[in-house]
This record gives structure tokens, C-alpha cells and sequence, in this order.
């Protein structure tokens, strides 16, 4: 029997396709990735006293700041012989490689070496380009991002920030957890979030690079609550949200460090006028509590999930459009030849 999911007409009923268009490519398939804004690392890893690497993608790239605290992503292994730039140093805001000494400065061309031998074209880094955000170093996979990561609803200087990582890795790619959030029966019978009246499939906003929807209800608890989440990307879950009447905001970005295999961080703020700073801190603490329980149980179902979309009904309506979404994102990987 061939599954089937859903779509709408023009009328806006539910029509039925063959599954066989459902597909979505997983990251790395035919050698690329979602075009989209990565979690690197936290912000506070990003040193100019030293280089670090982190696995990304299909290979490997460093991060280190410059002399003026300019956070920067690049290709972690030498173009001379094949060094992990990793290992090196960082020397008046250039990396030195630990093997022949060559220096790579924040362009991420070579600088220069030892031997004095003219420095050949092509020594030099794929430089990503890079974003600070929400207490974190992003990288994009590509030249020009076509989008730029979100605010929050106040401006940043009102705000109090709390970032961790999450956990270990989960076997999924990044996308595939932003999936729950067009998945709004997840969010019923997972979570046991009750909604006012029935699912928000009409309220659903999407553009080329995100989606996003506003609903209102109840909590597990009984408390009342509104909700404006979204994806942007396929990489970052954010929201905004008033619960018991004080607002938050949260956002989950997703890492990808080899295909299949993502990081989690979570991410929350408050106003700074909504109390005292240890109140404030005190009202985080339990948000992140809250926000971690939830992520738990989404990360529990991860763990050994065969994720494919397969037979979908009614209510799967907007999460059927994600794939969509998913399937029309752009592909590349022109950090290929460098990070392997």
C-alpha cells in the first residue's frame, strides 16, 4: 500500500499525494547542505588567546577572534600539508600552524612563513561568513546569507540572556527537529499543551526561510499562555511567548557536526525592568528548567527515531507544507574542498 499525505486546494481542502513526492534530502546528501545560519559554539569560546575546532558539516573548521574581538569561522586544516589549524597558535590575532609554521590572518589568506618563499595563491582558508547572536557564534554554509537571524520582540538592549548547550548529540539532523514545531500534534499529546480551539493551520505564516504561527491555551498545569513560535532556517526554533501573564523569549538552535548528528542550545531571555536582577535571574532559571523539560521529551523520541514522512491525515496539514519547505531549501557546500 502506497502512503499517502496531504495538501490543499485553492478551496483549502485537503487533497491527497502519493508519498513518493515526500522525500526530503538528508544534510550531505549528494555532497551538500541547507544553506542556512549554523550554531557554532558559544560565544564565550570565541578567545583571541588561543584557536579552537569544532567538527561541522562534513569536516572540521577553527574559531578564534582577532585582535578587535571579531569573531571568525574558518577551514581548520592547512592548505601546505594538510595540518589541523586547531592545534596551532594564535599570534597577534593570526594562526599559526603547529607543523611549518605558515600564518593565517582574519582575511584567512596566508600571511606568511618561515622560509620566506612566496606565498602561493591558493594558501588560504574558506572564511564563512559569521554572526554573533544570542550569546552564540553562528557560521553560514555559503558565501552571501540570504536571510538574517531574528530578534527577539524587545530590543536587545532590554534584555537578560542565559544560553547552555543542551545535552550531547542527537542522531537526527537539525532540521528534523525543527520539524516539531509545524507538527502540532506533537504538540497536543507530547507536550500536553491544549489549544484554543482547533489547530492554528490558518494562522501559519511562510516565507523562503522561515515559518511561524501564534496560538493561545493552556499549559499542562492550567495556566494560561500565548505563544508566537516559528522556524528560521533549518536550523533555529524561536519563540515568544507570555505565560501567567510575564513574557519570555526562547530559541533552540540546532548544530549539525557530521550529517545525522546535531547539537542543542537553549537560549532564553527576560526584560531587564521585569525585577530585581536576582529576580530576573530567579525568573530565567525556572524558564530553562521549564523550556529543558520540554526539549527532553522531544530528545527522548529522538534517540532511536527512523524519521520519514509517511502517512499523514488532517491535522498533519502544515507539517506536510514543511516539507515542502524543506525540499524547495537551497543546497550547497562550497566549504567542501576546504574542511575535509
Amino acid at each position: 500500500m502506497v502512503a499517502n499525505s496531504i495538501e490543499t486546494s485553492s478551496s483549502n481542502r485537503p487533497q491527497f499525494r502519493r508519498a513518493a513526492s515526500l522525500g526530503v534530502p538528508a544534510e550531505g546528501e549528494g555532497g551538500t547542505f541547507t544553506q542556512s545560519w549554523y550554531p557554532i559554539c558559544l560565544a564565550s569560546a570565541a578567545t583571541p588567546d588561543f584557536v579552537r575546532g569544532f567538527d561541522f558539516l562534513d569536516g572540521r573548521v577553527i574559531v578564534f577572534r582577532d585582535t578587535t574581538g571579531q569573531a571568525h569561522v574558518m577551514s581548520a586544516y592547512c592548505p601546505h600539508m594538510g595540518a589541523d589549524l586547531s592545534i596551532g597558535e594564535l599570534i597577534n590575532g593570526q594562526v599559526r600552524c603547529a607543523f611549518h609554521h605558515w600564518r593565517y590572518g582574519a582575511d584567512g589568506r596566508c600571511a606568511g612563513m618561515p622560509s620566506k618563499d612566496p606565498v602561493p595563491s591558493a594558501a588560504r582558508l574558506f572564511k564563512f561568513p559569521v554572526v554573533e547572536k544570542y550569546g552564540i557564534v553562528w557560521a553560514y554554509n555559503g558565501v552571501e546569507p540570504h536571510y538574517a537571524l531574528p530578534d527577539f520582540q524587545y530590543p536587545n538592549e532590554e534584555l537578560v540572556f542565559k544560553v547552555k548547550v543542551f545535552g550531547g548529540e542527537t542522531p537526527v539532523d537539525p532540521w528534523i527537529l525543527c520539524a516539531n514545531t509545524p507538527d502540532m500534534q506533537h504538540i497536543r499529546y507530547l507536550h500536553g499543551v491544549e489549544f484554543k480551539g482547533e489547530n492554528p493551520h490558518e494562522e501559519v505564516y511562510w516565507t523562503d526561510h522561515s515559518m511561524g504561527y501564534s496560538f493561545e491555551g493552556t499549559t499542562p498545569t492550567g495556566v494560561p499562555y500565548h505563544h508566537d513560535i516559528g522556524v528560521v532556517g533549518t536550523t533555529l526554533y524561536h519563540q515568544n511567548s507570555v505565560v501567567g501573564g510575564r513574557w519570555f523569549g526562547f530559541a533552540a538552535p540546532f548544530g549539525l557536526v557530521r550529517p545525522g548528528r546535531s547539537t542543542t542550545y537553549l537560549v532564553v531571555c527576560a526584560r531587564n525592568d521585569m525585577g530585581t536582577a536576582e529576580e530576573i535571574d530567579k525568573y530565567l532559571d525556572w524558564v530553562i528548567e521549564m523550556e529543558t523539560r520540554i526539549v527532553l521529551d522531544d530528545m527522548i523520541n529522538m534517540q532511536t527515531i527512523h524519521f520519514r514522512p509517511g502517512t499523514l491525515t488532517r491535522s498533519d496539514l502544515s507539517l506536510g507544507r514543511f516539507f515542502d519547505y524543506m525540499r524547495a531549501f537551497p543546497r550547497a557546500h562550497p566549504s567542501g574542498d576546504f574542511i575535509k
